[in-house]
């Protein structure tokens, strides 16, 4: 059920369309009582995303799960400008995105303005360049955003919101061609917990079309020569000797950590690591440690000093960090937990909260 408060009176009916992917469908419409409120009754047997407005422009986005009893209070007479979401935390997740992304978007329109008016009058060139400068910032920024999002929901519905958001009617804030593993990864990970929905099976359907639109220019071909997108690792220990991190999930639950032996924090964390290593390796707990730093001579001597008797391996080439750019990693020190299925259940997971993590799944 979904109902709501809209108390301005500037309109009779909002039409509810489900929608499937970026693909709305008409399912119904409710009309606004003269003291703004409004009820009515979806028949949904799966989760699914719908939108609530009075135009294709002008709407929100919700999630609901069978069974939800969804409130919307609208606080301002466009609907997308203010409003608040109860009986669903997935379409709260979905509000916070849009809200941040429709801060993105004014300040993008903002800059773009600006930069065409400098056009216009066909003088400073300086200027046009901060100009650009500022709006690829800002639109990485997002972009940032989303990524995080997406890595810290991988098994939620809202992940595919953040997948398919929009700067403009061109342009995606996943816009860049290494951002198919993204794709692929919330495919993956939703056809796992959401098997046979429709909404899943459609993610993956038109995953190539999507892309297509995405990127803009001809990703099938692209697709056809890159090499399938995987959350795992391949790196070398310090004996020389290659080790998958895939093959440590198999029978066990994995930490996938990632550090630096010249910061103190991450020295003072493998400290903590080796009390939980003690208490939970016999049960099945592994620790996968990258190492980040350039000097490979400091890295073989942190892991002998302080006795690290993990699973440590180092990139391949520090400078080109592959794996730490893979799993989104901008500061030290980070981590994402894996189950034996080799799915990740958590992720910066650091003293009381790693214990208790560790507690729940071994104790």
């Amino acid at each position: 059920m979904i109902s709501g408060n809209y108390p301005w009176g500037t309109h009779d009916y909002l039409y509810i369309n489900k929608l499937n992917l970026n693909t709305p469908e008409l399912v119904d419409s409710v009309r606004i009582n003269k003291s703004g409120k409004f009820k009515i009754n979806i028949q949904s047997t799966e989760p699914a995303f719908f939108t609530l407005g009075f135009t294709n422009s002008e709407f929100i986005t919700l999630v609901a799960d069978p069974g939800n009893r969804i409130y919307v209070e609208f606080k301002g007479k466009r609907l997308q400008n203010e409003y608040s979401v109860s009986g669903s935390e997935e379409s709260e997740k979905v509000r916070m995105l849009d809200k941040k992304l429709g801060q993105t978007i004014i300040v993008l329109d903002s800059l773009t303005s600006i930069y065409r008016e400098l056009v216009e009058k066909g003088d400073n060139p300086g200027k046009l360049a901060e100009i650009e400068q500022l709006y690829t910032s800002r639109l990485n920024e997002q972009r940032k955003h989303n990524i995080n999002f997406i890595l810290d929901n991988l098994t939620n519905l809202s992940a595919i919101k953040a997948l398919y958001q929009k700067v403009n009617e061109n342009t995606y804030v996943l816009y860049q061609q290494r951002d198919l593993q993204y794709l692929k990864l919330v495919a993956d990970s939703l056809g796992r917990y959401y098997p046979g929905t429709s909404l899943t099976r459609t993610l993956k359907e038109n995953l190539e079309d999507e892309l297509n639109q995405m990127y803009i220019n001809n990703i099938t071909q692209v697709a056809d020569n890159i090499a399938p997108v995987e959350l795992d690792a391949n790196l070398e220990d310090i004996n020389g000797k290659r080790v998958k991190l895939s093959d440590l999930t198999v029978n066990n639950y994995v930490l996938l950590s990632f550090w630096s032996a010249e910061s103190h924090e991450c020295i003072s964390n493998n400290l903590f690591l080796k009390q939980m290593y003690s208490l939970y390796h016999n049960q099945g707990f592994e620790i996968y440690q990258v190492n980040l730093d350039s000097d490979e001579s400091l890295w073989k001597s942190s892991v002998r000093f302080d006795e690290l008797p993990w699973v440590n391996v180092r990139e391949d080439d520090p400078s080109n960090p592959l794996t730490a750019r893979i799993f989104n990693i901008t500061t030290l020190p980070a981590n994402y937990l894996f189950d034996k299925n080799g799915d990740i259940i958590a992720k910066d997971l650091w003293g009381r909260s790693l214990k208790i993590k560790l507690g729940q799944i071994f104790d």
